[in-house]
């Protein structure tokens, strides 16, 4: 065992993704022997209460498909929620059966990206998990599928894990998937090799990642698989990329798939969620004044620096800040609606506490809602 596994073994609470294709049959609905085995590892490596387990799950689309007489994936967004509806339903049946051949309850939770850039409601996942944790559940956390649009939706459960570990501070992310771990061109192919170790974005510049899965029932690839573990590495937690077969092993730290290093500081903000879940609903133009005040100093954006507004967009959207070019340099929540902040370009919250009232006397982006792209 490496050293950089050792570290691996010890972690206290992991995160722990599967794919679609890891639980699934070829036609769609559930393998309820996949399922067990899966379960047993997790069960395995939780007993004696030193470790803490938050399984991502997808499946839920997949799972309905076959009751709801569907041959495929449905690719309308309508389609796709009425089959995470009665699929969710069936995986979280069976992982409750399945876990409680342990004596283990499982907790479902289902989030949207809503739920997590927003300050009250990010601290409410953040308690939500915890308790389940503190109180020997296992909580299933999948993406909330069947409310979700495109606007708010996070697209794969391999981000949504990455985000999840950094959400419940684990010590480890496990992202389970049909491939053994990332390689240097396609594995199918002959004279390619297993990536053993990622030490930061440089060691795979050079690497072609495909973005289709095998089995054709999931919506991510290796793309959304290293992009998730380049999150979770920056916010200082290492991540091992296996296939479900290896979950053992990589749960016990030996050299099986691929593991990328932290590369980052951990912290307990919800930034993360804001420039990683959030999709901006609008954007906000900043003088340079303002954009030197925002990325050099760190502060709030007050109306006084805003040169213009895009978009339609209500208080607590996020909403892009860019520069006179153009860029956008920062992501942050809205305090205003978009159709108020006409009458606010490159006015003095004075002034407008004394024209427009008490209400008018804020910053258009608080500093604490407010993350940097390029810092």
């Amino acid at each position: 065992m490496s050293g950089a596994r050792q570290g691996v073994s010890e972690a206290r609470r992991i995160v722990v993704k599967v794919g679609s294709s890891s639980l699934t049959t070829a036609s769609g609905g559930l393998d309820a022997d996949r399922v067990d085995a899966l379960v047993d590892v997790l069960a395995k490596t939780r007993s004696g209460g030193e470790k803490e387990i938050v399984l991502v799950s997808s499946g839920a689309i997949a799972a309905g498909l076959a009751p709801l007489g569907l041959a495929r994936r449905p690719k309308d967004l309508a389609r796709q929620q009425a089959a995470a509806s009665v699929g969710q339903g069936l995986l979280v049946a069976r992982y409750t059966a399945s876990f409680a051949r342990y004596g283990v309850r499982v907790g479902q939770v289902l989030l949207t990206t809503d739920d997590t850039s927003r300050r009250a409601h990010y601290r409410n996942a953040y308690r939500t998990l915890d308790q389940l944790l503190a109180m020997g559940a296992v909580p299933v956390v999948n993406e909330n599928d069947t409310v979700a649009t495109d606007e708010i939706r996070f697209g794969d459960n391999d981000r949504l894990a990455a985000l999840v570990a950094h959400l419940v501070r684990a010590d480890l992310l496990v992202l389970l998937s049909d491939v053994d771990g990332l390689y240097d061109g396609d594995p199918s192919l002959p004279g390619t090799s297993r990536i053993d170790e990622v030490r930061g974005p440089g060691d795979i510049a050079h690497v072609s990642i495909g973005s289709a899965g095998k089995a054709g029932v999931g919506t991510g690839g290796m793309v959304t698989k290293v992009e998730a573990a380049r999150i979770a590495a920056a916010a200082g937690i290492p991540v091992v990329l296996t296939s479900a077969s290896q979950a053992a092993d990589a749960l016990a730290g030996r050299d099986t798939g691929t593991y990328f290093h932290a590369t980052g500081r951990r912290s307990a903000d919800r930034l993360l969620w804001l420039a990683h879940a959030s999709t901006p609903q609008g954007a906000l133009l900043l003088d340079d004044g303002a954009v030197r005040a925002v990325v050099e100093r760190r502060t709030s954006l007050l109306p006084a620096g805003i040169a213009g507004v895009e978009g339609e967009f209500s208080a607590g959207d996020p909403v892009e800040l860019r520069d006179a070019a153009g860029v956008a340099v920062a992501r942050g929540l809205v305090n205003y609606d978009a159709k108020e902040i006409p009458q606010l370009l490159g006015r003095s919250t004075r002034d407008l506490a004394k024209e427009l009232g008490p209400a008018y006397e804020r910053e258009v982006v608080h500093r604490d809602d407010l993350v940097l792209l390029h810092p």
